[in-house]
């Protein structure tokens, strides 16, 4: 093996490229070798940001990805072009990451799954509140009984806007024109909260749950005048130990990684002998037992290298020989789209549905 892992990003659609590049240039045995966009300055706060030079700057993917031999690519393509783009870039022999979320569809997801099946590399999928400590703990605490058996996940998700912020979290001031340029608000490309949102909350949940499956979804979304897709979907999963609920939106008050909203982004988990809460980005879990029912908080976990981000965790388990687990997982993802189809085609028909199969 080279002394660095190689790796390329390609397709700029979704901000979170920048903040994963970041992650690449910050770890001491990764390199960007190169990166690729259909459109020059997409790629240029990434290019200037991590000083790559311009001979690794590509507009055509195919050119990047032969010049290059990337053992990782980072593909951040628009929701609806996930499939397209994986079956694209398989071919080139590379490990892929796809940042969150899976796909516009199951159909599309096992279309992904197959492409990387057919070349013996690992497909990944990423969700950025995997690496969030207090989700972390939570799941911890969960495995060890702390709750009793789990019975119900309750999620909040959400920002202000997908067109409010890009890499790095840095704040934008979009228009109404905005919204009717991007990708996000068009159905064709996968835009809208429920397909953003919905299944970072059923991922996780089934990763909670351990992989239960749900017998029967039902879900509502909001139709704002004007618009193609939703920014508000309130989604119930029926399970043989009760009801869950999983809420999408996008126009919280404030977004959570500056101030939490309310209602708080993060997950509340009932269990047959306490609850827990887990909120985005804080560092502490609320724990109610049946032993201590006043409640009390814990401290979360620290996440210690190289379970901590997504990159060094990838490259572990490339380095190990290990299939990576959990939330990035595609059984795991698989399940959690299975769950998001399903609450799509419940919205769609407005009546509550079997899990999409």
């Amino acid at each position: 093996m080279n002394s660095k892992w190689k790796i390329a990003g390609i397709n700029f659609d979704h901000m979170h490229m920048g903040d994963l590049l970041r992650l690449v240039h910050e770890h001491p045995d990764a390199e960007i070798v190169g990166i690729s966009d259909e459109t020059p300055s997409r790629m240029e706060w990434s290019r200037r940001t991590f000083g790559i030079p311009d001979e690794r700057v590509f507009t055509d993917y195919r050119a990047c990805l032969e010049k290059t031999r990337p053992d990782l690519v980072i593909l951040c393509a628009a929701t609806g072009r996930h499939a397209d783009w994986t079956e694209r870039v398989a071919p080139y022999g590379a490990h892929v990451l796809v940042e969150k979320p899976f796909a516009a569809s199951l159909a599309d997801a096992d279309r992904m799954i197959v492409a990387l099946a057919k070349t013996g590399k690992q497909l990944v999928i990423n969700w950025p509140l995997r690496w969030v400590s207090s989700h972390v703990m939570a799941k911890r605490l969960i495995d060890e009984g702390t709750i009793g058996d789990l019975c119900e996940v309750h999620f909040y998700g959400g920002n202000r806007g997908p067109l409010y912020h890009t890499a790095d979290k840095i704040e934008l001031h979009p228009t109404g024109e905005d919204k009717a340029r991007s990708w996000w608000y068009q159905k064709a490309h996968g835009g809208g909260s429920l397909l953003d949102y919905l299944g970072y909350g059923v991922t996780l949940g089934s990763w909670f749950f351990n992989g239960k499956r749900p017998v029967e979804i039902t879900a509502a979304v909001d139709q704002s005048p004007g618009l193609e897709v939703d920014e508000h979907s309130i989604t119930v999963a029926r399970y043989d130990c009760g009801l869950s609920k999983f809420e999408t939106r996008w126009g919280t008050f404030t977004d959570p990684w500056v101030h939490q909203p309310q209602p708080k982004c993060g997950f509340v988990l009932k269990g047959t002998r306490g609850t827990l809460s887990s909120y985005d980005y804080e560092s502490v879990v609320r724990v109610q037992t049946d032993v201590r029912p006043e409640g009390f908080e814990l401290p979360a976990d620290p996440l210690v290298a190289p379970f901590h981000n997504p990159i060094h965790y990838v490259l572990h388990c490339l380095e190990t020989g290990k299939a990576v687990d959990g939330p990035l997982s595609t059984g795991v993802s698989r399940l959690g789209q299975q769950i998001v189809d399903s609450a799509a085609k419940s919205a769609r028909e407005k009546r509550s549905v079997s899990l999409v199969e």
